[in-house]
């Protein structure tokens, strides 16, 4: 797909619902007692997966797109699945449902594509092994398929050595079916969606600074759930908006619970002019209209503790950084090595390529910014947020911007081109 220059972006827009939040609500409803009623849920592909994988574990599921009904059977209602549970490119499937099976009384096998298949599972499978399931790297090497055997769980305190949302859900989920209380500790703190939803539908779940904790065996209830725009699909109209002159656009009902709205502040800090209204708050997950308008920006260092809040946004952080005054620095990133793609080698190859003055470090990057860029051929290496990144970058540069492999955006925004050329027109 090719992308040309654009002289403004301007009108409103409404982002697909909140995919970890979607995820969340297919995986918890299940495991809860009566009927969850999910609305606004994400229809991409990933969390389509995450509805086959419960299917196939006898949870019946009606998605009729403007809603998703989830039929829970209650925590020991799964059943064993009759063939290996694909989850396709989601790590947040790959992750959560290890954890979940991992207090099943049956035998599993979890797969994907050949991305997922490359990704690290070490993370949930020692800590899951602690507690005492039967969790192992098919093909030995800490990656996807993974076979697992639950049951006769024993609660920890387990001490991360990332702060991964999906790690910390996976051991929390496992808590439910321990003969104890459960604790992770991480270093710092991560997105709490699976807190808040726990907590919600009944779970006895506790935080204290970077800790949570999790009783086992409660009744959780099935209720209605509606989930805000995602967050990390509005930053690419945020980026834009800020970076082409004479634009401004409303972002619709977008989610911004504190733990995820790390972009927002990095872009105040660049001098972005951001404004929220008409904000509301549903079971502990805000959301507010974001009125985004071109500002001249600066140079920032994106790093520490901010990080967990804005991991997914970094990919286009960096190309905003091109278009900002001075140096942005972002560190303390390494975990982008390990997503869909190595963002950081594939961040500074592409920008190059456009014209950028960008360098990677061993945990982000080095931007320079004020160089204008122009088009060029982009690998986006099936990533999603690269192909949108630099769907963008197109848009802010002379030339034609030619996007390989562009339609991997459904896995978490089938209508994204669509939508985006709706604020050009």
């Amino acid at each position: 797909m090719n992308f040309h220059k654009v002289h403004h972006i301007k009108g409103q827009v409404r982002v697909p619902g909140d995919k970890s939040i979607s995820h969340r609500a297919v995986m918890f409803g299940a495991l809860a007692k009566g009927t969850t009623t999910v609305t606004n849920f994400l229809q991409g592909a990933d969390c389509l997966s995450t509805i086959s994988c419960f299917q196939q574990m006898g949870i019946p599921i009606e998605n009729n797109e403007s809603e998703v009904l989830i039929h829970g059977k209650g925590l020991h209602g799964l059943t064993r699945a009759q063939q290996p549970l694909d989850v396709g490119n989601s790590g947040t499937t790959m992750r959560l449902l290890s954890g979940i099976l991992a207090g099943q009384e049956f035998e599993s096998v979890l797969t994907g594509d050949a991305s997922i298949q490359q990704r690290p599972m070490g993370r949930v499978i020692e800590p899951l092994s602690q507690m005492g399931a039967g969790i192992i790297s098919i093909p030995g090497n800490g990656c996807a398929p993974l076979q697992i055997t639950g049951g006769g769980l024993t609660g920890i305190h387990y001490h991360s050595k990332v702060a991964s949302a999906q790690v910390k859900s996976a051991i929390l989920l496992a808590g439910l079916y321990a003969n104890g209380p459960t604790a992770i500790t991480e270093p710092q703190l991560s997105r709490n969606h699976s807190e808040l939803m726990l907590r919600m539908l009944g779970a006895q779940v506790s935080s204290q600074g970077t800790t949570v904790s999790i009783q086992p065996e409660p009744v959780l209830t099935g209720r209605p759930i509606q989930v805000p725009g995602d967050i990390s699909s509005a930053a690419y109209f945020i980026a834009a908006a800020l970076m082409i002159p004479d634009s401004e656009v409303r972002i619709r009902n977008v989610g911004i619970n504190p733990t995820r709205d790390g972009i927002l502040r990095v872009c105040r800090d660049m001098g972005a002019d951001i404004t929220l209204e008409n904000v509301i708050d549903t079971d502990g997950e805000p959301a507010a209209d974001l009125i985004v308008r071109h500002s001249r920006l600066h140079g920032t260092v994106i790093g520490g503790s901010i990080i967990p809040a804005l991991i997914d946004e970094l990919p286009i952080l960096a190309v905003l950084a091109c278009f900002a005054e001075g140096t942005t620095v972002i560190r303390d990133a390494q975990e982008l090595k390990v997503k869909e793609s190595n963002r950081i080698d594939v961040m500074v190859k592409n920008l190059s390529a456009m014209g950028a003055s960008i360098r990677g470090t061993e945990d982000g990057m080095i931007i320079e910014g004020g160089l204008p860029l122009h088009g060029a051929v982009i690998d986006s290496r099936l990533d999603h947020r690269i192909a949108m990144s630099f769907a963008v970058a197109g848009l802010a540069s002379d030339g034609t911007t030619q996007i390989l492999d562009s339609d991997c955006v459904k896995i978490s925004y089938p209508g994204f081109y669509a939508d985006l050329r709706k604020l050009t027109l």
